[in-house]
């Protein structure tokens, strides 16, 4: 049987606005498990942001825990959940976020360099994921030389550097034209269903939830309806 790889348990977060408290999630527990592509849905100042960031280990709870891989990452200090995360989990974000001053193939080689792979490893590993994602021939361009669709080609090989258990998918295809969007999903996709990996999209696209995803989690007023 498949086990979580991510798990929130009773997770609130509470963010003090001068005087008043905001609870952005309120109790939520949720399992995500090995191999599943699961598609976050809600409408803006839903908790899925907040949620997002639970699940990548990006933030720790207010109260409750949260599970990665079985391990209780939810009071861990920045420096270790930051070696943690970035061994087990990958992310896509709608903004590429890629490096404006390194070329495709050094983007997609920092994640490996944070976790001590020798530079000789780092580079053919790099060369072998931009192979992968077609981008192979545009390594030595940076990021402003290239269009949105092939910085997000990019910035899912960087997030596949360090063979992560899980990608982290926020808007992938937001600032991307349907076309390329869905040949984005569709490379997304595959990582799922032909590499075996544990796919999460933040999507506020309903269409594309239901096009690509196994399973559609709802989240309104920071609890999962």
């Amino acid at each position: 049987m498949a086990k979580p790889v991510i798990e929130l348990r009773d997770v609130w977060k509470t963010y003090k606005m001068g005087d008043t408290n905001i609870d952005a999630l309120r109790g939520m527990s949720l399992k995500i498990y090995e191999g599943e592509f699961v598609a976050i849905m809600g409408p803006s100042g839903s908790g899925k942001s907040t949620t997002m960031n639970m699940i990548g280990c990006l933030d720790v709870p207010t109260k409750g825990h949260i599970f990665l891989d079985s391990q209780d990452v939810s009071h861990m200090t920045e420096s270790t959940l930051a070696r943690i995360r970035g061994r087990k989990v990958g992310f896509i974000f709608q903004q590429f976020n890629l490096i404006s001053a390194f070329n495709a193939k050094e983007n997609v080689m920092l994640p490996m360099m944070f976790q001590d792979i020798p530079r000789e490893e780092q580079s053919e590993k790099a060369e072998a994921l931009l192979e992968m994602v077609g981008m192979l021939k545009r390594m030595a361009h940076k990021p402003s030389e290239l269009s949105g669709g092939e910085q997000q080609r990019i910035a899912i090989a960087r997030a596949l550097a360090n063979d992560p258990q899980m990608i982290l998918a926020d808007e992938p295809t937001g600032n991307l034209d349907s076309k390329t969007g869905n040949e984005i999903l569709a490379l997304i996709k595959k990582l799922n269903e032909v590499d075996g990996k544990t796919i999460v999209l933040v999507t506020h696209d309903k269409g594309l939830a239901q096009k690509y995803a196994k399973r559609i989690v709802q989240i309104k007023d920071g609890q999962i309806i």
